[in-house]
C-alpha cells in the first residue's frame, strides 16, 4: 500500500512552521492515542500514521530530504516507508508511544535530562554550553574542550564558608532543623505546615566568623578547562549532562550540572538525514547513455559507483554503510546518490557537429510527455 503524504497526513501546507507540525500532530496523537482508543486499530495505525510524519516533518534535515527526493529520502531510518530502496517498514507502536513521549516532556535522548538544583538557596547553577561539529567529527566521534567561568567551592574555608579555625552555630529559631513546624487548629482537626526556617535559610546552622574569601557564601568566581567525549552519531539538539561540572552550591550546597548541547554544521556537499547523506553528482550523458564507472566522494575518501547503460538523469543510487554512524550502535547510515545529467554552457565547433549528428540519429524516438510518478 502506498504511503500517504506526511504534509496530508497531518493535515498541512508544505509552507506550515515547526509551531504548526507540532500543534497539528499533538491534536492528532491526543485524539487517536491508544490509552484512548483501547483494542482500535485503526486509530492506532493513525497514530502511528501520524508519529511518523511528524518525526520527519519536525525535523530540518529530514523535511528538507523528504521535501527533495520524497519517501526514499528517509527510507531506512526507522521512520520512513519502503521507497525504492527496500528502506524501513514503517513505525511500530512502542516507537511512536516513545516519540510522543519524549517530545512532550517525558524522557530525554541520553536518559538524563537538565535537572533542577536541589534547592533555591545552596544548589548550584546548571550551566549550558554550546558545542559545534563538523560532519567529519560526527562520523568519527570528538574530544572537545570547553572553557566555563563559574563560581566555585572557596578554597581558603573549603566550600563551608567559615573562617578558617571557627565553626557554625546551631540555629536558634528552629533549633538545627532547617524547618519551622507550624500547628493550626480549626474545627476540622489540626493541620501542620512546615517550611523552611527563615532565619537560617533551612541550612540549620547560622556563620558565626564569615570567610574574608567568599564573604561567607562558600564559592568565589573562577572557571574551568572540562573535556567532553562526544560519542560518533549525534545530531544537533542532542546533549551530555556532566553532572557535579556546574557552579558550585552555596556553602557546600551540592554543584549543578554542565550541559553540552550539540550543534553540527551544514556540510559543503552532503545533506544530513539522520544517519543517511544525500548527494548529488553531474555526470555527463554519454555515461548515463551507455554506463560507466564514476568517483563518488564519501566522508572516508572516493568510491566507486557503477553507473548500468541507460540510467537517468535524477536516477537514485545506495551505497550502503557510506553513511553516519548511529548512536550507541554498530550500524551505519548510507550515502544516497543522485546522478544529473550535466549540460555544457558552451559547445565547440566539434561538439556541436557530433549533438547534430546525435539528434539526427535519434530523431523520432524521444517518448512522448507523460505523467509524473
Amino acid at each position: 500500500m502506498a504511503q500517504r503524504d506526511y504534509y496530508e497526513v497531518l493535515g498541512l501546507e508544505r509552507s506550515a512552521d515547526e509551531a504548526a507540525i507540532r500543534k497539528a500532530y499533538r491534536k492528532l496523537a491526543m485524539q487517536y492515542h491508544p490509552d484512548r482508543n483501547p483494542n482500535d486499530k485503526s486509530a492506532e495505525e493513525k497514530f502511528k500514521e501520524a508519529t511518523e510524519a511528524y518525526e520527519v516533518l519536525k525535523d530540518p534535515q529530514k523535511r528538507q530530504a523528504y521535501d527533495q527526493f520524497g519517501h526514499a529520502g528517509v527510507s531506512g531510518q526507522g521512520f520512513g516507508g519502503a521507497g525504492p530502496f527496500g528502506g524501513g517498514q514503517g513505525i511500530d507502536l512502542e516507537e511512536a508511544l516513545r516519540s510522543f513521549m519524549r517530545d512532550f516532556g517525558f524522557e530525554s535522548f541520553f536518559g538524563g535530562g537538565p535537572r533542577q538544583a536541589s534547592g533555591p538557596d545552596r544548589g548550584g547553577r546548571d550551566l549550558r554550553v554550546r558545542v559545534r561539529l563538523s560532519l567529519e567529527e560526527v562520523a568519527q566521534g570528538a574530544d572537545k574542550q570547553i572553557r566555563i567561568k563559574k563560581k566555585q567551592s572557596c578554597a581558603t574555608c573549603g566550600g563551608s564558608g567559615q573562617r578558617p579555625g571557627s565553626r557554625a552555630q546551631r540555629c536558634g529559631e528552629c533549633q538545627g532543623s532547617g524547618e519551622i513546624r507550624r500547628v493550626q487548629r480549626s474545627i476540622l482537626g489540626q493541620f501542620v505546615s512546615v517550611s523552611p526556617c527563615p532565619r537560617c535559610r533551612g541550612e540549620g546552622a547560622l556563620i558565626g566568623d564569615p570567610c574574608g574569601e567568599c564573604q561567607g557564601e562558600g564559592r568565589v568566581a573562577g572557571g574551568e578547562t572540562l573535556t567532553v567525549a562526544i560519542p560518533p552519531g549525534v545530531s544537533t539538539g542532542d546533549y551530555i549532562p556532566l553532572r557535579g561540572k556546574g557552579e558550585a552550591g552555596l556553602r557546600g550546597g551540592p554543584a549543578g550540572d554542565v550541559i553540552v548541547l550539540i550543534e553540527v554544521e551544514e556540510h559543503a556537499l552532503f545533506q544530513r538525514a539522520r544517519q543517511d547523506l544525500f548527494l548529488e553528482l553531474p555526470v555527463s550523458y554519454a555515461t548515463l547513455a551507455q554506463g560507466g564507472k564514476v568517483e563518488v566522494p564519501t566522508l572516508e575518501g572516493a568510491a566507486k559507483l557503477s553507473v548500468p547503460p541507460g540510467t537517468q538523469s535524477h536516477q537514485l543510487f545506495r551505497l550502503r554503510d557510506k553513511g553516519l554512524p548511529q548512536l550507541n550502535a554498530r550500524r551505519r547510515g548510507d550515502l544516497i546518490v543522485r546522478l544529473v545529467c550535466w549540460t555544457p554552457g558552451r559547445l565547440g565547433r566539434e561538439e556541436q557537429k557530433l549533438i547534430e549528428e546525435l539528434e539526427r540519429l535519434q530523431a523520432g524516438k524521444l517518448p512522448g510527455p507523460r505523467r509524473p510518478a
